[in-house]
């Protein structure tokens, strides 16, 4: 690991802001005045956890939710290089502006820059023979990376890479032996290798800039993204090509785009490169560069970064036993902010999913929105620390619906890519309107949560008609039907917030839909042919990728996903001793995937998969029952085996902040079970203390006493001086501030068992 390396780093870079004082008052009776000195958390984010095994997470640098993500691609393409680079390579191409984090699909690595020493092909090669093409090997001894920054020596080239990001620009630094023949290659072909690029375009537009689009189909069917470079130096000379022949002028558009800017260079000499991009043209690009990055000053812009960076990370200080668990801790959060990505100009300006031009938007667009993975935890996470946030994500989501008449599934880069299943956003778009979040028009968020429901495709039209999806008339149709009924219930609450009693009533009745597809008989959800037939045969341990009834996972797995309305899914089981018996035993089942499963189905205790976000809130349901130790046992055993601040410390695909979204909460002692009713389930925290600043000049502070490893069962809670006898804590009570005191010991307890004190569906 590099935690050396990047201590070292840090103490060469100059926190201006650190310095900075905040005041935020505690909210009692009477607003207590506290200070607090910006700390330097960016020390211990290493943001090389989940690089190795199936994390996928990004590596490079960027500011939160930044436009940009400027980082290596490496050669070798497949499932563990999704978003673009994997520690075990060894092999890089250049240097993309864009990338995702922790998919399990993968796209994007756009707009590639790579210095070079000498002839080069440009085109792609076999890893054997990489010498011939762009590529260079490197070593990770070299290899620098924090916040904002990333850095690594290009053996090929005797070249040193240094990298840095605002939120629309990307900035490299190249140091340069001394060479007649240095170059600066411009990649518009190669990417990371999971799309097509359908048309490309550069330009020289003087001796020292550049310009140009990418159009790309690939997990986003049309994809364009546009940029303006602008070199440190004069080039002596630019050559643009395709990959089989040089144009004989300044400019090109074809299929396949390749732009070499040469230079003479002195022993250790710096060029610069200051890289703009854009959704919408390459004058914006140009307007971007100018309001983010006038200057030159590579240093000043990397202190900038981690300043962007500290800001976001002080929102949460914690303390912890250990300088393992701070790693773990802020690695994740660092993770929670790669995305969503803005994707809109300095002027507001943005490519709507209507392929359109929406010039001067009211609010931040963004994009790159995993929402089968992150309305779970990740987007209850931003309620709390990113509302200003939040309410653009859900401007974004709105925009989307009036532009492709149903609110986004998986969007990324102004592209829907019905990526997963069920209608996500209902919940992220329900839980804003149920807490309370400003900056939206409500009205219009209620009407694209109804009409998105009230549908006919991809399975709906099934849902309204039989109450249920048919198995084998849409694949994945337990698994679907289930996330509807979340979506449905979630419809319903606002509905009843609005007073709209009708709605209500219909929506909250296809919130309890799950019914029909449990099968008392084997206590399992499973396929159902009609009201009187289960689909067979039946193993609830065989899962089948995309072929069978699930997404990802299996009858064990699924039939807990009902965070919704979880005691009628203890009423199905018969009561909380048979339900609670049924929940013991899928952490101990054991039995066989089959050789066609999922590889997202990892993290396995028992059947408990947490490598795939079904399951995420599974551990929690004890509360229902009142049994919350049973919880702290799982959560422990959980944060403790299956997150570490190794290279493969994930269990499982980071899917754009939701793995790190649980870690987060679960650390601080509780999580959003119900993705929508704005309760959060305690469980076991990790932390010793903690100071959330939740916005408004308010911070929301909590004391763990006598926390250890064996002393993991809460004994007793106090809100604000209280007792506070509850399994759950509201997000109002959170987001008014005050103070959170638990008690820890080594032996369940009486607390949070009683049934007034348990949490409820309807809060």
């Amino acid at each position: 690991m590099k935690n050396n390396n990047l201590i070292k780093g840090f103490m060469r870079v100059i926190f201006i802001s650190l310095f900075m004082t905040f005041s935020f008052p505690l909210c009692f009776s009477k607003p207590i005045q506290r200070s607090f000195r910006m700390e330097n958390l960016t020390r211990y984010v290493d943001p090389y956890i989940g690089t190795g095994g199936h994390g996928h997470t990004f590596l490079g640098a960027n500011v939160p939710f930044g436009m940009v993500q400027l980082g290596p691609n490496n050669y070798t393409r497949g499932w563990d290089w999704c978003s673009g680079y994997h520690y075990s390579d060894s092999i890089v191409t250049g240097f993309g502006h864009m990338h995702l984090s922790g998919t399990g699909i993968g796209d994007l690595g756009d707009i590639s820059f790579m210095p070079a020493i000498g002839r080069v092909v440009t085109k792609r090669s076999t890893p054997e023979q990489y010498k011939s093409g762009i590529g260079s090997i490197y070593r990770h001894n070299t290899e620098k990376a924090r916040p904002g920054y990333y850095a690594v020596h290009l053996d090929r080239y005797n070249v040193n890479v240094e990298l840095t990001a605002t939120q629309r620009c990307g900035f490299h630094k190249y140091t340069f032996p001394a060479s007649k023949d240095a170059k600066i290659i411009i990649d518009l072909e190669s990417g990371i290798g999971w799309d097509k690029v359908t048309e490309g375009y550069m330009i020289q537009e003087n001796d020292s800039m550049i310009s140009g689009y990418r159009y790309s189909s690939g997990w986003a069917k049309d994809q364009r993204i546009y940029f303006t470079a602008v070199f440190s130096k004069p080039m002596k000379r630019f050559i643009v090509s395709d990959s089989t022949s040089i144009s004989s002028g300044l400019s090109l558009k074809a299929e396949r785009v390749y732009g070499q800017a040469l230079f003479d260079t002195r022993e250790k000499e710096n060029v610069f490169v200051k890289v703009a991009i854009s959704p919408v043209s390459i004058e914006n690009a140009k307007a971007n560069m100018k309001e983010e990055l006038p200057g030159w000053n590579f240093r000043q812009t990397v202190a900038k970064a981690d300043v962007a960076w500290n800001k976001e990370l002080n929102k949460v200080v914690i303390k912890a036993d250990n300088a393992a668990r701070m790693r773990t801790f802020y690695t994740a959060l660092y993770h929670t902010m790669i995305a969503p990505s803005v994707f809109s100009d300095c002027n507001k300006d943005y490519r709507g999913a209507d392929k359109k031009i929406h010039t001067n938007a009211s609010f931040t667009n963004y994009t790159t929105f995993s929402l089968w993975d992150t309305y779970r935890a990740a987007h209850p996470l931003f309620t709390l620390l990113q509302p200003e946030r939040a309410s653009d994500f859900v401007n974004t989501m709105l925009a989307i619906y009036q532009q492709q008449g149903e609110l986004p599934v998986w969007h990324l880069m102004g592209n829907e890519t019905y990526c997963m299943v069920g209608c996500p956003a209902v919940m992220v778009v329900a839980d804003a309107c149920l807490k309370g979040i400003r900056g939206f028009d409500k009205k219009l968020a209620y009407e694209a949560m109804k009409n998105t429901m009230m549908q006919d495709g991809r399975g709906l039209k099934y849902v309204k008609k039989y109450g249920y999806i048919p198995a084998g008339s849409t694949v994945e149709s337990v698994a679907m039907g289930l996330e509807y009924a979340i979506a449905d219930w979630s419809v319903g609450q606002v509905a009843k917030k609005e007073g709209l009693t009708d709605d209500y009533n219909y929506f909250d009745k296809r919130g309890k839909y799950y019914r029909n597809y449990f099968d008392a008989q084997t206590g399992f959800a499973r396929g159902r042919v009609n009201d009187n037939t289960w689909r067979t045969p039946f193993n609830p341990f065989t899962s089948i990728h995309r072929q069978n009834d699930y997404t990802e996972g299996n009858g064990w797995q699924y039939t807990w996903l009902v965070p919704q309305d979880v005691e009628g899914l203890i009423g199905l089981f018969g009561g909380e001793k048979a339900f609670t018996s049924k929940l013991d035993s899928l952490f101990l089942a054991k039995g066989e995937l089959g050789k066609d499963a999922s590889p997202d189905i990892s993290g396995l205790i028992g059947q408990y998969a947490h490598g795939n976000e079904p399951s995420h809130h599974v551990t929690y349901m004890y509360a229902y029952v009142g049994q919350p130790w049973k919880t702290a046992d799982k959560v422990r055993e959980i944060m403790n085996t299956l997150y570490t601040d190794k290279l493969d410390g994930l269990c499982g695909n980071e899917d754009v902040g939701q793995m790190s979204a649980w870690y987060v909460l679960s650390s601080l002692g509780f999580y959003p079970l119900n993705p929508s009713n704005g309760c959060y389930v305690f469980g076991s925290p990790v932390v010793n203390n903690a100071t959330i600043n939740v916005g408004n000049n308010k911070i929301f502070t909590m004391n763990v006493l006598n926390n250890s490893v064996a002393n993991k069962y809460i004994q007793k809670v106090t809100l604000n001086g209280k007792n506070y006898p509850k399994s759950y804590i509201r997000y109002k009570d959170i987001m008014n501030g005050g103070k959170l005191v638990i008690e820890m010991g080594n032996k369940p307890s009486l607390w949070g068992t009683a049934p007034a004190d348990r949490p409820h569906s309807e809060m």
